[in-house]
């Protein structure tokens, strides 16, 4: 997913960005750490636009900076990933010519709509889509839980089994990108702001009401260690096993069958490569359109109120109704931005730089945090995950399993089809078992770990009393974006730890919208075609609309609920992708060794003494 070459336009655009970057932020860390110098300069929303010119300036130099292509042609990477640049006079032409009408056509009214309907009949559209709801996460509760339980079972097979020596491309191919770099664009793209969002915020919930499965008393001991645990579960090699299971998938039958990138490539064993262009195909790719844009939609209104959050909370700012348009507004340039510039150039640049300032937040917040506190919890909370994994995959019990657990896996299975396919695209040159290892293990681990310290130092300061975060989320109409705030305002470094973690907010859901609006545009385009410029930029503005449209109408937590929806098909059809992968590997790629073998053939040989073997026989 790269480009070629570097237009005039983003030499002058890089011109443009980088002094405006330094000028607005120098008045953002002074804002931040030296109010004193800064006075009156700057109030009221002035802030707030300052603050998005700052992140926008200086996210979209880093998409727009220029870089060496030959690097990427030498690298073999598959060519069906460039985006095809062309000058501004053939990007309309070029835009309709290539699209693919039905899966252009069908998600653009669906939301169209959608949101027509919400503006005419706000009260009976929000009824019905959580009536739909509420019946289909409880009644097919077994049906989420077994499916993300056999989907962690088939990892964890091909991650020890004989399939996961299977190289994903010919014997010589070579993986595109470094495996740091490998890892970081899979963990940045898959976990998108919710990190952010329910870092310090989930633990404290599960606190306050605790999973029924440890029947702890509310707000007790015993409950610190059931919400860490359960937040282990919900984040863990659960969540991320339903993005490898499509993933792996699509990777083989891509580099080794030589299906097209798309969705529907899962059916491959079922209508073959030629078929992909059937009717059932193009159903697959629009659905996964849909869910991917009502995703990463209801994602973004959900974190514009968390940065907004931040804002008021450091300068005291109303945004009122237009600081969330803004927000959105120039979280959608930055994504835009990244995403039209490629992999090889934005996304990979602002997710390496994501990483960075995750890293960077992790270990300022062990340095200053409750470390006793939150190791001892921490080795309870792995302790309890690891023994009570079998047990809580399976327990379908009450209504507190549907709202969390059953919404949780429904959640990842619509996000799936986006991420599994761009996890299938960076994966060439690697093998079955480096993807499973990395998707699963290492972004899990990463995870978990970060829950661990946020959560985990949100559960000491409420617990102990410092801080009453649960009565600051209760003021706040019971929203879980204002759970970090008062948090940072009990530890030590507060403005430090605010400004990260603003900067996390924005940056994590970049890195989320830029894949999602590459991904998108590839599934729109016809089958062997690139996706231009000009559809990059027509589904990122598209994503970012969306967003804009249910902050002003309302309806974000019901277009959110229709869109975890989709996660029941994708449910089903990951198990039946997933029988059909594993007939073709069976049938075709025999002869590979797994670890347990390997290891094996790696003891070594115990010579028997000649006095010690037993007497021939006669």
């Amino acid at each position: 997913m790269t480009t070629d070459g570097i237009s005039a336009a983003e030499q002058v655009l890089a011109k443009v960005l980088l002094p405006l970057c330094v000028l607005s932020g120098a008045l953002v860390l002074s804002g931040f750490f030296f109010p004193a110098f800064v006075g009156n300069a700057v109030s009221g929303q002035s802030w707030l636009t300052v603050s998005l010119l700052f992140f926008s300036s200086g996210l979209g130099y880093l998409a727009v900076l220029p870089y060496d292509p030959d690097a990427d042609r030498q690298s073999g990477e598959l060519a069906l990933l460039r985006i095809r640049r062309t000058k501004l006079v053939d990007v309309v032409r070029e835009f309709v010519t290539r699209q693919d009408p039905i899966v252009l056509l069908v998600p653009v009214v669906v939301f169209a709509l959608f949101l027509l309907l919400q503006i005419a009949f706000p009260a009976s559209v929000t009824e019905t889509v959580d009536e739909a709801s509420q019946g289909i996460l409880t009644e097919g509760g077994p049906v989420f839980l077994g499916a993300v339980f056999l989907a962690v079972l088939y990892c964890l097979f091909l991650l020890v089994g004989p399939w996961g020596e299977v190289k994903l491309g010919s014997p010589d191919t070579e993986p595109s990108y470094t495996y740091p770099m490998y890892f970081t664009l899979i963990f940045t793209a898959g976990i998108a702001a919710g990190i952010v969002f329910w870092g310090p915020a989930e633990a404290l919930t599960h606190y306050q009401t605790p999973p029924p499965y440890f029947d702890a008393a509310p707000e007790s001991g015993a409950a610190i260690d059931g919400a860490l645990t359960y937040v282990l579960f919900h984040w863990g090699f659960s969540a991320w096993s339903a993005y490898t299971v499509i993933g792996v998938p699509i990777a083989y039958f891509v580099f080794k069958r030589g299906a097209p990138l798309r969705v529907s490539t899962i059916l491959t064993p079922f209508l073959g490569v030629d078929g992909l262009d059937s009717v059932w195909s193009r159903l697959v790719d629009t659905l996964a359109v849909f869910a991917t844009i009502g995703g990463i939609a209801t994602s973004i209104a959900l974190v514009s109120e968390q940065f907004l959050t931040g804002i008021a909370s450091k300068w005291g700012v109303s945004s009122g109704e237009v600081g969330p348009v803004l927000f959105v507004g120039g979280l959608t340039i930055i994504f835009v931005l990244s995403a039209a510039s490629g992999i090889h150039r934005g996304i990979r640049r602002i997710a390496a730089l994501n990483v960075v300032l995750f890293g960077l937040f992790a270990l300022i917040l062990v340095g200053i945090g409750p470390r006793s506190f939150v190791l001892e919890r921490a080795t309870s909370a792995v302790g309890s995950y690891a023994v009570n994994f079998v047990p809580m995959s399976l327990y379908a019990g009450g209504q507190w399993v549907a709202d969390w657990t059953v919404w949780n896996w429904s959640w990842w299975f619509s996000w799936a089809p986006f991420a599994g396919l761009f996890i299938a695209a960076v994966s060439r040159g690697r093998r079955i078992r480096t993807v499973v290892l990395t998707s699963v293990v290492a972004t899990s681990a990463a995870s978990m770990v970060w829950f661990l310290l946020l959560g985990g130092t949100s559960l000491f300061v409420q617990h102990s009393g410092e801080a009453d975060i649960l009565a600051v989320i209760a003021d706040y109409a019971s929203s879980e974006a204002v759970a970090g705030y008062p948090l940072f305002g009990a530890l030590p470094l507060t403005e430090l730890l605010t400004f990260l973690f603003l900067s996390l907010i924005v940056v994590f859901m970049a890195t989320s919208a830029d894949t999602s609006t590459l991904v998108v545009a590839f599934l729109s385009t016809r089958r062997g075609l690139a996706p231009s410029t000009g559809s990059i930029v027509f589904w990122g503005v598209f994503q970012g609309a969306v967003a804009v449209s249910v902050l002003i109408v309302g309806g974000s937590e019901t277009l959110q609920a229709i869109s975890v929806l989709t996660g029941g098909p994708f449910a089903v059809l990951t198990l039946v992708s997933l029988g059909a992968l594993t007939l073709t590997l069976y049938r075709n790629e025999r002869g590979h060794q797994s670890l347990v073998g390997r290891a094996r053939d790696r003891l070594p040989t115990i010579q028997t003494h000649h006095d010690l073997d037993p007497p021939d026989e006669d």
